[in-house]
Protein backbone atom coordinates (compact mmCIF):
# COMPACT_ATOMS: atom_id res chain seq x y z
CA UNK A 1 0.00 0.00 0.00
CA UNK A 2 2.85 2.36 0.82
CA UNK A 3 4.47 1.74 -2.55
CA UNK A 4 1.15 2.51 -4.27
CA UNK A 5 0.88 5.94 -2.63
CA UNK A 6 4.53 6.61 -3.40
CA UNK A 7 3.87 5.88 -7.07
CA UNK A 8 0.86 8.21 -7.07
CA UNK A 9 2.81 11.02 -5.44
CA UNK A 10 5.69 10.53 -7.84
CA UNK A 11 3.33 10.64 -10.83
CA UNK A 12 1.70 13.86 -9.61
CA UNK A 13 5.07 15.44 -8.91
CA UNK A 14 6.39 14.46 -12.32
CA UNK A 15 3.32 15.92 -14.04
CA UNK A 16 3.60 19.20 -12.11
CA UNK A 17 7.29 19.49 -12.89
CA UNK A 18 6.62 18.92 -16.59
CA UNK A 19 3.91 21.59 -16.59
CA UNK A 20 6.29 24.02 -14.93
CA UNK A 21 8.98 23.26 -17.52
CA UNK A 22 6.49 23.82 -20.35
CA UNK A 23 5.41 27.10 -18.77
CA UNK A 24 9.00 28.37 -18.44
CA UNK A 25 9.81 27.26 -21.98
CA UNK A 26 6.72 29.01 -23.36
CA UNK A 27 7.57 32.19 -21.46
CA UNK A 28 10.97 32.32 -23.16
CA UNK A 29 9.87 31.22 -26.63
CA UNK A 30 6.77 33.40 -27.14
CA UNK A 31 7.78 36.88 -28.41
CA UNK A 32 6.86 39.92 -26.34
CA UNK A 33 4.67 41.31 -29.14
CA UNK A 34 2.81 38.05 -29.79
CA UNK A 35 -0.97 38.30 -30.11
CA UNK A 36 -1.48 35.75 -27.34
CA UNK A 37 0.16 38.11 -24.84
CA UNK A 38 -2.07 40.96 -25.97
CA UNK A 39 -5.14 38.75 -25.60
CA UNK A 40 -4.09 37.75 -22.11
CA UNK A 41 -3.59 41.39 -21.12
CA UNK A 42 -6.96 42.47 -22.52
CA UNK A 43 -8.93 39.69 -20.79
CA UNK A 44 -7.13 40.27 -17.48
CA UNK A 45 -8.23 43.91 -17.61
CA UNK A 46 -11.90 43.04 -18.11
CA UNK A 47 -14.57 42.65 -15.46
CA UNK A 48 -15.36 38.92 -15.57
CA UNK A 49 -17.86 38.91 -12.70
CA UNK A 50 -20.67 38.17 -15.17
CA UNK A 51 -18.77 35.08 -16.30
CA UNK A 52 -18.40 33.88 -12.73
CA UNK A 53 -22.14 34.39 -12.15
CA UNK A 54 -22.83 31.92 -14.94
CA UNK A 55 -21.63 29.18 -12.59
CA UNK A 56 -23.68 27.99 -9.63
CA UNK A 57 -22.46 29.18 -6.25
CA UNK A 58 -23.00 25.71 -4.81
CA UNK A 59 -21.71 22.52 -6.27
CA UNK A 60 -18.45 21.29 -7.67
CA UNK A 61 -15.70 23.79 -8.41
CA UNK A 62 -14.90 24.15 -12.16
CA UNK A 63 -11.96 22.00 -13.21
CA UNK A 64 -10.45 24.92 -15.15
CA UNK A 65 -10.65 28.58 -14.23
CA UNK A 66 -13.48 30.17 -16.30
CA UNK A 67 -11.28 33.16 -17.16
CA UNK A 68 -8.61 30.79 -18.49
CA UNK A 69 -11.25 28.98 -20.55
CA UNK A 70 -12.36 32.33 -21.97
CA UNK A 71 -8.78 33.14 -23.03
CA UNK A 72 -8.37 29.71 -24.61
CA UNK A 73 -11.63 29.93 -26.54
CA UNK A 74 -10.92 33.46 -27.80
CA UNK A 75 -7.40 32.56 -28.89
CA UNK A 76 -8.69 29.41 -30.60
CA UNK A 77 -11.07 31.56 -32.65
CA UNK A 78 -8.19 33.89 -33.52
CA UNK A 79 -6.12 30.87 -34.53
CA UNK A 80 -8.88 29.37 -36.68
CA UNK A 81 -9.54 26.38 -34.41
CA UNK A 82 -13.27 25.89 -33.88
CA UNK A 83 -13.98 22.31 -32.76
CA UNK A 84 -13.85 21.51 -29.07
CA UNK A 85 -11.65 18.48 -29.73
CA UNK A 86 -9.25 20.58 -31.77
CA UNK A 87 -9.03 23.16 -28.97
CA UNK A 88 -8.44 20.45 -26.37
CA UNK A 89 -5.68 18.97 -28.55
CA UNK A 90 -4.08 22.40 -28.96
CA UNK A 91 -4.03 22.87 -25.17
CA UNK A 92 -1.74 19.86 -24.96
CA UNK A 93 0.50 20.57 -27.96
CA UNK A 94 0.49 24.26 -28.85
CA UNK A 95 2.96 26.39 -26.90
CA UNK A 96 0.67 29.45 -26.91
CA UNK A 97 -2.24 27.53 -25.41
CA UNK A 98 0.06 26.00 -22.80
CA UNK A 99 1.21 29.50 -21.87
CA UNK A 100 -2.40 30.64 -21.46
CA UNK A 101 -3.08 27.70 -19.12
CA UNK A 102 -0.36 29.06 -16.83
CA UNK A 103 0.45 25.68 -15.33
CA UNK A 104 -3.16 24.46 -15.09
CA UNK A 105 -4.25 21.10 -16.42
CA UNK A 106 -5.45 21.14 -20.03
CA UNK A 107 -9.29 20.97 -20.25
CA UNK A 108 -10.93 18.16 -22.17
CA UNK A 109 -13.28 18.68 -25.09
CA UNK A 110 -16.42 18.14 -22.99
CA UNK A 111 -15.48 20.92 -20.60
CA UNK A 112 -14.76 23.28 -23.49
CA UNK A 113 -18.04 22.40 -25.17
CA UNK A 114 -20.08 22.98 -21.98
CA UNK A 115 -18.36 26.30 -21.40
CA UNK A 116 -19.09 27.47 -24.92
CA UNK A 117 -22.72 26.30 -25.09
CA UNK A 118 -23.96 26.83 -21.51
CA UNK A 119 -21.79 29.32 -19.63
CA UNK A 120 -20.59 31.82 -22.20
CA UNK A 121 -23.99 32.73 -23.74
CA UNK A 122 -25.16 34.13 -20.38
CA UNK A 123 -22.45 36.80 -20.31
CA UNK A 124 -21.45 37.16 -23.98
CA UNK A 125 -23.18 40.51 -24.51
CA UNK A 126 -21.61 42.13 -21.47
CA UNK A 127 -18.09 40.91 -22.32
CA UNK A 128 -18.47 42.07 -25.92
CA UNK A 129 -19.63 45.51 -24.72
CA UNK A 130 -16.57 45.78 -22.47
CA UNK A 131 -14.29 44.92 -25.38
CA UNK A 132 -15.84 47.64 -27.54
CA UNK A 133 -15.38 50.15 -24.72
CA UNK A 134 -11.72 49.16 -24.43
CA UNK A 135 -11.23 49.72 -28.17
CA UNK A 136 -12.74 53.16 -27.72
CA UNK A 137 -10.44 53.83 -24.78
CA UNK A 138 -7.40 52.83 -26.85
CA UNK A 139 -8.47 55.24 -29.57
CA UNK A 140 -9.03 52.47 -32.10
CA UNK A 141 -12.67 53.48 -32.63
CA UNK A 142 -14.25 56.91 -32.17
CA UNK A 143 -17.99 56.25 -32.63
CA UNK A 144 -18.05 58.56 -35.64
CA UNK A 145 -18.60 56.33 -38.68
CA UNK A 146 -20.53 53.08 -38.67
CA UNK A 147 -20.72 50.74 -41.65
CA UNK A 148 -23.39 48.03 -41.64
CA UNK A 149 -23.52 45.07 -43.96
CA UNK A 150 -24.87 41.58 -43.72
CA UNK A 151 -25.67 38.31 -45.37
CA UNK A 152 -28.08 35.43 -45.04
CA UNK A 153 -26.85 32.21 -43.49
CA UNK A 154 -28.53 28.87 -44.09
CA UNK A 155 -29.68 27.24 -40.87
CA UNK A 156 -28.90 23.67 -39.93
CA UNK A 157 -32.54 22.69 -40.39
CA UNK A 158 -34.55 20.50 -42.72
CA UNK A 159 -35.75 22.60 -45.64
CA UNK A 160 -38.93 20.51 -45.95
CA UNK A 161 -40.19 21.30 -42.41
CA UNK A 162 -41.59 24.73 -43.23
CA UNK A 163 -44.69 26.22 -41.59
CA UNK A 164 -46.31 29.21 -43.30
CA UNK A 165 -48.30 31.81 -41.37
CA UNK A 166 -50.82 32.41 -44.15
CA UNK A 167 -51.67 28.72 -44.39
CA UNK A 168 -51.76 28.32 -40.61
CA UNK A 169 -54.17 31.25 -40.28
CA UNK A 170 -56.41 29.80 -42.97
CA UNK A 171 -56.48 26.33 -41.37
CA UNK A 172 -57.09 27.83 -37.93
CA UNK A 173 -60.03 29.88 -39.20
CA UNK A 174 -61.63 26.83 -40.81
CA UNK A 175 -61.13 24.83 -37.61
CA UNK A 176 -62.78 27.46 -35.43
CA UNK A 177 -65.72 27.66 -37.82
CA UNK A 178 -66.07 23.88 -37.70
CA UNK A 179 -66.06 23.90 -33.89
CA UNK A 180 -68.83 26.51 -33.86
CA UNK A 181 -71.01 24.09 -35.84
CA UNK A 182 -70.02 20.83 -34.15
CA UNK A 183 -70.22 21.89 -30.50
CA UNK A 184 -73.99 22.72 -30.55
CA UNK A 185 -74.71 19.46 -32.40
CA UNK A 186 -72.86 17.35 -29.83
CA UNK A 187 -74.46 19.25 -26.97
CA UNK A 188 -77.96 18.57 -28.29
CA UNK A 189 -77.12 14.91 -29.01
CA UNK A 190 -76.03 14.21 -25.41
CA UNK A 191 -78.13 16.80 -23.59
CA UNK A 192 -75.15 18.82 -22.40
CA UNK A 193 -74.87 22.57 -21.85
CA UNK A 194 -71.38 23.90 -22.56
CA UNK A 195 -70.07 27.25 -23.74
CA UNK A 196 -66.77 26.02 -25.21
CA UNK A 197 -65.43 22.88 -26.82
CA UNK A 198 -63.06 22.38 -23.88
CA UNK A 199 -65.93 22.37 -21.38
CA UNK A 200 -67.91 20.01 -23.58
CA UNK A 201 -65.00 17.56 -23.80
CA UNK A 202 -64.58 17.48 -20.01
CA UNK A 203 -68.27 16.80 -19.54
CA UNK A 204 -68.33 13.98 -22.11
CA UNK A 205 -65.21 12.36 -20.63
CA UNK A 206 -66.85 12.35 -17.20
CA UNK A 207 -69.81 10.44 -18.68
CA UNK A 208 -67.65 7.76 -20.31
CA UNK A 209 -67.96 4.82 -17.93
CA UNK A 210 -66.63 2.05 -20.20
CA UNK A 211 -63.18 1.77 -21.79
CA UNK A 212 -62.67 2.86 -25.38
CA UNK A 213 -62.83 0.09 -27.97
CA UNK A 214 -60.71 -0.19 -31.12
CA UNK A 215 -60.13 -2.63 -33.93
CA UNK A 216 -62.20 -4.80 -36.19
CA UNK A 217 -65.36 -6.23 -34.67
CA UNK A 218 -65.68 -3.49 -32.04
CA UNK A 219 -68.37 -0.91 -32.54
CA UNK A 220 -67.65 2.54 -31.13
CA UNK A 221 -70.42 4.30 -29.26
CA UNK A 222 -71.59 7.77 -30.25
CA UNK A 223 -70.07 9.11 -27.04
CA UNK A 224 -66.65 7.69 -27.88
CA UNK A 225 -66.79 9.04 -31.44
CA UNK A 226 -67.68 12.52 -30.23
CA UNK A 227 -64.91 12.49 -27.60
CA UNK A 228 -62.33 11.39 -30.16
CA UNK A 229 -63.47 14.03 -32.63
CA UNK A 230 -63.27 16.80 -30.03
CA UNK A 231 -59.82 15.65 -28.89
CA UNK A 232 -58.56 15.71 -32.46
CA UNK A 233 -59.99 19.16 -33.20
CA UNK A 234 -58.79 20.68 -29.93
CA UNK A 235 -55.34 19.18 -30.49
CA UNK A 236 -55.15 20.92 -33.85
CA UNK A 237 -56.40 24.14 -32.23
CA UNK A 238 -53.57 24.04 -29.68
CA UNK A 239 -51.05 23.30 -32.42
CA UNK A 240 -52.14 26.29 -34.51
CA UNK A 241 -52.07 28.56 -31.44
CA UNK A 242 -48.51 27.40 -30.71
CA UNK A 243 -47.52 28.10 -34.31
CA UNK A 244 -48.92 31.64 -34.06
CA UNK A 245 -46.81 32.27 -30.96
CA UNK A 246 -43.68 31.07 -32.75
CA UNK A 247 -44.22 33.29 -35.79
CA UNK A 248 -43.77 36.56 -33.82
CA UNK A 249 -44.45 38.69 -36.86
CA UNK A 250 -42.63 36.40 -39.29
CA UNK A 251 -44.23 34.66 -42.25
CA UNK A 252 -42.63 31.25 -41.74
CA UNK A 253 -40.44 29.06 -39.53
CA UNK A 254 -38.87 25.61 -39.57
CA UNK A 255 -40.17 22.84 -37.34
CA UNK A 256 -36.64 21.57 -36.64
CA UNK A 257 -35.34 25.10 -35.91
CA UNK A 258 -38.22 27.42 -34.93
CA UNK A 259 -35.91 30.47 -34.84
CA UNK A 260 -35.05 30.08 -38.53
CA UNK A 261 -37.13 31.83 -41.20
CA UNK A 262 -37.43 30.70 -44.79
CA UNK A 263 -35.52 33.16 -46.96
CA UNK A 264 -34.48 33.33 -50.57
CA UNK A 265 -30.77 32.57 -50.58
CA UNK A 266 -28.20 33.46 -53.19
CA UNK A 267 -27.94 31.27 -56.26
CA UNK A 268 -25.93 28.08 -55.84
CA UNK A 269 -23.42 26.74 -58.36
CA UNK A 270 -26.32 25.49 -60.51
CA UNK A 271 -27.92 28.97 -60.41
CA UNK A 272 -30.85 27.63 -58.44
CA UNK A 273 -32.44 30.22 -56.18
CA UNK A 274 -34.73 28.65 -53.61
CA UNK A 275 -36.26 29.26 -50.22
CA UNK A 276 -34.26 27.78 -47.36
CA UNK A 277 -34.38 28.16 -43.57
CA UNK A 278 -31.84 30.74 -42.49
CA UNK A 279 -30.86 33.76 -40.45
CA UNK A 280 -30.13 37.36 -41.35
CA UNK A 281 -26.68 38.29 -40.04
CA UNK A 282 -25.83 41.99 -39.76
CA UNK A 283 -22.41 43.34 -38.75
CA UNK A 284 -21.60 46.91 -37.70
CA UNK A 285 -17.96 47.87 -38.36
CA UNK A 286 -15.82 50.86 -37.47
CA UNK A 287 -12.08 51.12 -37.89
CA UNK A 288 -12.00 47.52 -39.21
CA UNK A 289 -13.41 46.29 -35.89
CA UNK A 290 -16.76 44.58 -35.49
CA UNK A 291 -18.54 46.58 -32.79
CA UNK A 292 -22.09 45.32 -33.31
CA UNK A 293 -23.68 42.03 -34.28
CA UNK A 294 -27.31 41.16 -34.92
CA UNK A 295 -28.67 37.75 -35.91
CA UNK A 296 -32.40 37.57 -36.50
CA UNK A 297 -35.07 35.74 -38.40
CA UNK A 298 -36.12 38.88 -40.30
CA UNK A 299 -35.90 38.47 -44.06
CA UNK A 300 -35.31 42.14 -44.88
CA UNK A 301 -32.28 44.15 -43.77
CA UNK A 302 -32.86 46.88 -41.16
CA UNK A 303 -33.43 50.36 -42.51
Amino acid sequence: MKNKYNRLNYGTLKRNVQLKIDEIFAEKVIPANDSVRLLDEIVEGMDTSALMRAYKRTGRKPATNPVTLLKILLYALMDGTYSSRGIARACQRDINFIWLLNGAKAPNHSEISRFRSKRLPECMDELFYQLVEKLHGFGEIKYEHLFVDGTKMEANANKYTFVWRKSTTRYETRLLEKLEVIVPEICSRHGVIADTAEQLLLELESRMSTPFVYGRGNRKSDLQRDIEQLRELLGRKMKYAKYQDIFKGRNSFSKTDPDATFMRMKDDHMRNSQLKPGYNLQLAVEGEYIIGVDISGERSDPA
